[in-house]
């Protein structure tokens, strides 16, 4: 799409992309924080879901300004869930929000998991807290382990250790995917609870190119719609919102969809009276070390959970992790605010 092809993959070995994927990040963190601070009873998603959109255009608007041929903006769309379903928030709803940030299609994506309008001095507990804590630890143990020369089959086992220490049960067959410019889901990847045949599938599977999906749109109305695609978000998800016209881009992307030009991003469900949680968030493999480019304002302190990783290996791994955060923490210097997944679990 758009000719990417034709210019080589920019990647982390240089320095100009490394400085264009923290400033992704940053302001990738920045929108999220903004939007935790905005969610509280009585407001809604779409509004929440909007403001996102409108803050990312903006401050997109402000980078590499002389880079007139530069494509840069939303990499993931404001996505909210509230519970299982979305609607106006309210007291104690459990909140995802997920959203991504790219300069130069080189991406950086977030999403975090809160719980409404907690009060001051106090705690969530039950379920919510079992949750979301659980997921917080998966991040937690894949950051730990997505090194070289690990394997991602590590990081699955850590998540299924974590969830069953907390009684939840990974959700089926998610991934975690590795970012390349222009693509928000590369070859390589991390799955969660991995059925029998999804195992035997990966471990067989081999990863080839291919080329882009071809086909002669027949309709003006898809042509013009698919034009204006691939010259507004490259390979990126939007939505129809952003068309002037929402009545001709519903009309358009029929087409684009039935022959596969377009993929949609299905809504996906859980049933009302069950719980679901996501951490996401993306690092560089750096040569010294991995350096982590995003992450949510988490407070664990908020979430009273009975239970702990019963494992005594992925326990220490944790607490290491832990000890590593508090001296980065005493050692960061004062800076300006804006400066500064992972995948969900659910399901008892």
């Amino acid at each position: 799409m758009s000719g990417r092809d034709e210019h080589q993959e920019q990647t982390i070995a240089k320095d100009l992309v490394v400085t264009k994927y923290k400033m992704g990040g940053e302001q990738a963190n920045w929108v999220l924080r903004t939007l935790v601070e905005a969610s509280s009873s009585g407001v809604s998603v779409l509004s929440l879901c909007e403001k996102g959109h409108a803050m990312i255009m903006e401050e997109t608007g402000k980078i590499f300004k002389k880079e007139k041929e530069m494509k840069k903006g939303i990499a993931f769309l404001t996505s909210i869930s509230v519970n299982n379903f979305d609607y106006i928030l309210k007291e104690g709803d459990l909140v995802k929000i997920d959203l991504g940030f790219h300069v130069d299609s080189l991406i950086a994506n977030v999403a975090h998991t809160f719980v409404v309008d907690v009060a001051q001095g106090t705690q969530v507990p039950g379920r919510k807290a079992d949750v979301i804590k659980t997921t917080h630890l998966c991040a937690e143990a894949a950051l730990c382990l997505a090194k070289p020369r690990n394997q991602n089959t590590q990081v699955t086992e850590a998540w299924n250790k974590v969830a069953h220490s907390f009684n939840w049960m990974p959700i089926e067959g998610m991934l975690s995917h590795q970012l390349k410019q222009h693509f928000i889901n590369g070859e390589k990847n991390i799955i969660q609870n991995p059925t029998d045949q999804r195992k035997k599938d990966q471990e067989k599977a081999e990863f080839e190119a291919h080329p882009s999906k071809q086909y002669g749109l027949k309709r003006k109305t898809s042509r013009a719609f698919f034009s204006e695609v691939e010259r507004r978000f490259d390979a990126m998800p939007f939505t129809l919102r952003a068309f002037e016209d929402e009545k001709k881009a519903w009309m358009g992307v029929v087409e684009c969809t039935k022959h596969g030009l377009l993929q949609p991003f299905n809504v996906l469900y859980e049933k009302e009276g069950e719980f679901v949680a996501q951490f996401k968030f993306a690092i560089l493999l750096m040569p010294n070390g991995p350096m982590q480019i995003t992450s949510g304002p988490f407070e664990p302190d908020l979430y009273k959970s009975e239970m702990e990783v019963q494992d005594a290996e992925l326990k220490a791994l944790l607490q290491s992790s832990a000890s590593q955060e508090t001296e980065k923490g005493k050692k960061k210097k004062k800076r300006l605010p804006r400066l500064q997944r992972m995948p969900p679990v659910g399901k008892h």
